[in-house]
């Protein structure tokens, strides 16, 4: 590539630079924080709280472990690591944008969340932790956002104490043609008009059922794990495909 030339990538189906894309995916999560849980609720029926169980079950999260919840947005995740790991342990809700960070961290507070956890503002990219850090790691429904997926991954993997795990949770590749079909129609006709109802924000939904589409199918994801550093990666296919549940292992 020529000293001229700009790096490129996707934003849903839209090609945009490198730079460009982080500063707009900012936009779209500075829009939808205020109503982003009424929003998933109303997405999914309701059935986002039973994939992120799943992860929590599969999380191996003891008392006194250290947990890093990436994109942790509103905090779903963070608000039941913090009970499981007790006032020994600690979790870092972390968030590239402020205003879900700023959401999520009420959110908690409200719920009584005190001591045993930690906002940080952070790219995933590029995670501003030592080596060795933490015993799990989970990214849910914000490994699509990143840029660049592979400098993401290895960067968990990274801060990631040896034996520890890092969970994707994920929209994925549905494996019913007729499944796809109707996930589709859904997808691109009736939830920009649901975002357009309840946050306002037709584009923003519209972008977000184009980065499910853009995002690498199970195996393809399960390869970039690997890639990356992380051993026994495996997945688990939920509601069909529509979201699929990673897990690798650093050892």
């Amino acid at each position: 590539m020529s000293p001229t030339e700009k790096r490129t990538t996707h934003f849903g189906y839209e090609e945009v630079s490198v730079d460009e894309k982080a500063s707009r995916v900012a936009d779209v999560f500075h829009s939808v924080a205020a109503r982003y849980d009424v929003m998933n609720d109303l997405m999914s029926m309701g059935i986002h709280r039973l994939w992120k169980r799943l992860t929590i079950e599969r999380s191996g999260v003891r008392p006194g472990h250290h947990v890093l919840d990436i994109a942790g947005g509103t905090g779903d995740l963070t608000l039941k690591f913090s009970r499981m790991v007790g006032p020994r342990g600690k979790v870092v809700l972390a968030d590239i944008n402020a205003s879900m960070l700023h959401v999520g961290r009420d959110k908690l507070m409200d719920n009584g969340v005190g001591g045993n956890v930690e906002y940080v503002q952070a790219n995933a990219e590029c995670l501003p932790f030592p080596d060795n850090s933490f015993d799990c790691i989970t990214i849910a429904f914000g490994l699509r956002n990143v840029t660049d997926k592979d400098a993401a991954l290895r960067s968990m993997a990274r801060v990631l104490k040896p034996g520890g795990r890092l969970l994707v949770l994920e929209f994925s590749k549905p494996d019913n043609p007729l499944l796809t079909k109707a996930y589709d129609e859904y997808s691109f006709r009736l939830l920009p008009k649901i975002g357009q109802f309840v946050a306002g924000d037709e584009e923003s939904y519209r972008y977000l059922a184009e980065s499910i589409r853009m995002h690498p199918d199970q195996e393809t994801l399960k390869g970039m794990m690997e890639t990356a550093g992380l051993d026994r990666v495996e997945y688990t296919n939920l509601t069909g495909g529509i979201v699929a549940l990673h897990r690798g292992i650093k050892l």
